[in-house]
């Protein structure tokens, strides 16, 4: 995991190692995703969202696209 203090740098480092650019996280969505994901962790009956469940709380956090599918395969090996 990489941060960034801008959009911009984030493209400028992509351009100098000519990588294209993909999704990226805000603090404030990271943050959520981590209460939202392993806010029940130490609880008897927590368990791994299903892909559904991923989708909705992906939706949620406003992370939009295929690369967060869960069962997408958009950036799989050998794809642009």
């Amino acid at each position: 995991m990489l941060f960034f203090r801008s959009e911009e740098l984030i493209d400028d480092w992509c351009r100098t190692r000519d990588l294209p650019r993909r999704p990226s996280v805000r603090m404030d969505q990271l943050w959520q995703l981590a209460v939202t994901w392993y806010g029940t962790r130490l609880t008897a009956e927590s368990r791994r969202p299903g892909p559904q469940e991923m989708r909705g709380i992906f939706e949620g956090l406003g992370l939009l696209g295929d690369f967060w599918d869960p069962q997408s395969d958009a950036f799989a090996p050998g794809k642009p």
